[in-house]
């Protein structure tokens, strides 16, 4: 198994540990069947529909 030979400095580990943030966070879509806002990739919440599917039942407001 590999190890390494050197230590990484810590300014080296800081560098790559203080990207994460840069990772732009993602824009909601507009879900095709109910026209609300939603996760690209993941079922409405408002209407339960999926790739035009419906995925999960929804309770009616009372």
């Amino acid at each position: 198994m590999a190890v390494p030979k050197r230590r990484h400095s810590k300014a080296r580990v800081n560098k790559r540990r203080a990207n994460w943030l840069r990772i732009d966070a993602t824009d909601a879509s507009i879900c095709p069947n109910c026209r609300e806002p939603k996760l690209p990739h993941r079922v409405c919440l408002s209407c339960g529909t999926y790739k035009g599917r419906q995925v999960i039942t929804m309770k009616e407001a009372e």
